[in-house]
This record gives C-alpha cells, sequence and structure tokens, in this order.
C-alpha cells in the first residue's frame, strides 16, 4: 500500500509541473523587448529598453501529456485503483515525461549604439530552473502490481529511470545588427552559475523473477545505474544540521552560488530575420547550445553488478532451534556484497537543453508609415521595405528541443493584429505532445515609455483547470524609448 501511495504522489506530482520550454507566442513578438531573448536576430525598433527588476519577466508553463488532476480524482463513481491501472499503468509510457521549468528576469537592459545605430545591444540576468523526469514504467508497474502472478518471468528495465534537473543563473550579453533593410541577425553570450543540478540519464539493468529449486522464486538482477549531483549536497547539509541559522545559511549560499560562486559553464544563442519579400519574413533561432563544468560539491551515487537469490533457506529443525541468526540480514549484506554501490566526487560535464525555433510570417494590411520610424536604426532609416507598416501577420512556426530521451518538438499557427504602435494582439494554435487544443492569445501595451505585456496558453481548458493538459503564463513590464520619449 505504501509504494502505492508513493506511486500516486508521483503521479499527482507530474500532473501540477509537467510542462515544456516553447514560448511560441513570444517568439517574433517584435514590439516586445523579451523576443530577443528566443530570438537574438529579431526585428528591433526602439532606441533602447529597460526591464522593470524582477517584473520585466515571468514565466511559467506546466502540461501533462498523460493523466491530469481531474482523471484520478474526478467523482465519477470509479474505483481509485481502477483509475490508476487503466488510467496511467495502462496508458503512460516512458516517453512521458514530468517536468518543471520556471523563468525570472532579474533585469535587462537594451540600447542603439551611437556610433553604430544599426547594432542593438542588450544584456542582463536571468534564473532558470529546469526539472524533467521520464515515468518510470517498468519500475512504477513493477511498485504497483509486485513481481509475481502474470510478472513471473518478465524483465522489469530498471533503465525506464531517467531524470534530470538544474537551476542556473544567467548573466548574458547580446548583439542584434541589421545588416540591410532585409537581414537582421544576432548572438547572444552567456555565462552560466549553476546553483544546483543533478542528473541520472544512462541507466541499464533487468529485474526479473522465475521459479525456482530450492525456493519457489529465483530473483535476478543486473543493474548498472549512476546519481550525479553538484550543488545539492551543500544544501543537504544546512538542512541536516537543522540549527537556528538554517535559513540564514541557505540564503547565504543562495545568494554566493547566483553570483558566479557555483560551478561555472559557457554558452550562447544565435539567430536571424530575412525578408524574403517587403511582406514575407523567415526567421530562426538556435538558444542554450552549451555546458556547465561541475566541479564544486559534487556527490556521484553508483549502484553496478549483478546477482541472483533464491530469498531465505530455512533449514529446520536447526534454523528453529538458533534463535540468535539472522536470517533477513543475511540476505540484505548477500545483496549489498553482489551489488556494489559507492559515492565518488568526479568532475563532470552537464549540457544545456538546446532549443530551436523557425518561423514564416506574412503581413497584409496596410496602416501607412511604420509608427516606429526615426527610431535611429542606421541602415533602416534610409527607407525600404521595413518602413511599411502592416496591421495583420500570419504565419506558422516550428518548435524543438533536445531532451534526455529524444527531441521534443511542437508546431504553431499564429495571427497578430496591430492597432497602432499602442496595442498588439497575437493568438496562436499549437500541436504537441501535451495538448491538440491548445490556443493562446498574448497582448502587447505601449502606454507613452511604459511596455506591459501578458501572454497565456491553452485557454479552452481554463474552465477545468484540473481536467488540463497544458497551462503556460508570461508577463512584463519594460521603459521603451522609441523616438526622443
Amino acid at each position: 500500500m505504501r509504494l502505492r501511495s508513493y506511486l500516486v504522489f508521483s503521479v499527482l506530482l507530474g500532473s501540477f509541473t509537467i510542462s515544456a520550454q516553447n514560448k511560441e507566442l513570444l517568439y517574433d513578438f517584435y514590439e516586445i523587448p523579451q523576443a530577443l531573448m528566443v530570438n537574438p536576430g529579431v526585428k528591433t525598433s526602439e532606441k533602447w529598453h529597460v526591464g522593470i527588476p524582477v517584473i520585466s519577466g515571468l514565466s511559467f508553463q506546466g502540461a501533462t501529456s498523460g493523466v491530469t488532476v481531474n482523471d484520478l480524482f474526478a467523482n465519477d463513481g470509479i474505483d481509485f485503483t481502477t483509475k490508476v491501472q487503466e488510467r496511467v499503468l495502462d496508458v503512460m509510457t516512458r516517453k512521458d515525461d514530468f517536468s518543471t521549468t520556471s523563468q525570472i528576469e532579474g533585469f535587462t537592459i537594451g540600447f542603439r549604439g551611437r556610433n553604430r545605430p544599426d547594432d542593438y545591444y542588450s544584456f542582463g540576468m536571468y534564473g532558470e530552473t529546469d526539472v524533467i523526469v521520464y515515468w518510470p514504467k517498468d519500475l512504477a508497474i513493477l511498485a504497483f502490481e509486485g513481481n509475481g502472478g502474470n510478472n513471473i518471468g518478465r524483465r522489469f528495465d530498471l533503465g525506464d529511470l531517467n531524470l534530470r534537473g538544474e537551476m542556473v543563473n544567467v548573466f548574458h550579453f547580446g548583439v542584434n545588427r541589421k545588416m540591410s533593410n532585409t537581414l537582421t541577425v544576432g548572438a547572444r553570450a552567456k555565462l552560466y552559475s549553476s546553483i544546483f543540478q543533478f542528473q541520472s540519464i544512462k541507466n541499464s539493468g533487468t529485474f526479473r523473477t522465475t521459479e525456482g529449486q530450492d525456493n519457489i522464486y529465483v530473483t535476478s538482477i543486473s543493474a548498472d545505474m549512476q546519481l550525479q549531483t553538484a550543488g545539492v549536497k551543500g544544501f543537504y547539509d544546512i538542512l541536516e544540521e537543522d540549527t537556528g541559522t538554517t535559513r540564514k545559511d541557505v540564503t547565504s549560499l543562495f545568494t554566493e552560488r547566483v553570483l558566479l560562486g557555483g560551478n561555472l559553464g559557457l554558452g550562447f544563442d544565435a539567430g536571424f530575420s530575412y525578408q524574403l519579400t517587403p511582406q514575407t519574413t523567415i526567421t530562426g533561432s538556435v538558444l542554450d547550445i552549451g555546458f556547465i563544468y561541475n566541479n564544486k560539491d559534487v556527490w556521484n551515487y553508483t549502484f553496478s553488478g549483478s546477482t541472483s537469490t533464491q530469498g531465505i533457506s530455512v533449514y529446520l529443525p536447526e534454523d528453529i532451534d538458533n534463535l540468535d541468526n539472522n536470517l533477513w540480514q543475511e540476505l540484505i549484506d548477500d545483496i549489498d556484497e553482489a551489488l556494489p554501490h559507492g559515492e565518488n566526487t568526479s568532475s563532470y560535464i552537464s549540457f544545456r537543453p538546446v532549443k530551436a525555433y523557425g518561423s514564416i510570417r506574412y503581413d497584409f494590411g496596410e496602416g501607412g508609415n511604420n509608427t516606429f520610424d526615426n527610431c535611429g536604426c542606421g541602415v533602416n532609416a534610409g527607407g525600404g521595405g521595413n518602413q511599411d507598416f502592416y496591421r495583420n501577420s500570419i504565419g506558422g512556426q516550428l518548435f524543438m528541443m533536445k531532451r534526455p530521451r529524444g527531441v521534443q518538438a511542437a508546431l504553431t499557427g499564429f495571427y497578430q493584429k496591430r492597432f497602432g504602435r499602442g496595442l498588439s494582439l497575437k493568438t496562436t494554435y499549437t500541436i504537441d505532445k501535451y495538448s491538440f487544443t491548445n490556443v493562446g492569445l498574448g497582448l502587447n501595451l505601449q502606454a507613452g515609455p511604459v511596455n506591459f505585456y501578458v501572454l497565456g496558453d491553452n485557454l479552452l481548458s481554463y474552465a477545468n483547470v484540473a481536467d488540463s493538459h497544458y497551462a503556460f503564463l508570461q508577463f512584463g513590464f519594460n521603459i521603451i524609448s522609441w523616438n526622443d520619449n
């Protein structure tokens, strides 16, 4: 029963925290300065911008490709155990994942070069948390059903255990250059300061129970597994001590690692925007090509080897007469010896989850001259197609992300409506592993120099959030100078 409780808890946790990192509403929404973070080569028109610290860019995502809270707890008269069996164990596969992603922008600043007005520079700092745990299908069945009955002879795959997570602070500096009236390119360098990281992504092995000779069953285990962690043990030790200064010590350690006191790494982003015609634009970007070298506060746990046991063999009447024997402990010691496990502090490299975007956009509905003119945009100030202002845009976007078990992809169609410079709306329809009914809406409002934006996904599910497979929210405030304001 306890194993079943743990299983249910894991399912519920996953249904609240599963997410992807796709920001389809923000991508190519060039009126928002934060669009530079998903494409360093996006079109830029402002003279400068400053994000209001901490609230210039907040994003949170949650979704599930498998079970929802409503699937398990709806008052539908179905037994809970039956729900777990039919809606979790029989449906979810090892490709389903439980993950969470959030991003908080500490500060961001952008400005156009005085001597090179065709260059737009931006820099800042943001924190990101990304955790993914794949559904361990075979291990879940073993925990829920046990290794008896119909599972006799079945090889349970220990490689189903696959997880990765990190919390990292990112310092970045980017350059966006308008090469001509039709081409804009950009790149961004990143310095990673890891707060913590853990991964167990290359596990293998089997657990099998067969009929025995001396006893009824023989259990065979073969494993080659490893959990790597960096930065975790420091926090664990502070919490384990549980002194009167625990909160202060945790805060101090966290602050130190945020400010380049943790494991460090390097990375970069790159992107472009190219006008095929005055009304047709293609874009592309690749993000977080980088790594972190984990050599501080490293603690790794290994579990490797193979063994077979027929359980406890009791010899009568000797074992009955000998009350001092410890048969269970002997069994545990035998397994422990046959399956050596150990700890080490070996350094390792962890790679960031690489993401890629691509899009094609068609603009139509001329609205006169672009209200972003006279921005000191260098090569764009002399006229050309980029001066034309179109009130409508329609197009498609492709998103891909490297995950431990392959590439995760999403396809998006979008429509954007502009009401002068002051207001712009973007609506999207996205298909991915989480949902086929994901309709999103984004709003960008410019009131003088103050910019406010809010982006929300899967709006159709808000009527019953407990039955939702996906949710995303991002919002922020900026101060923007277009001309002389």
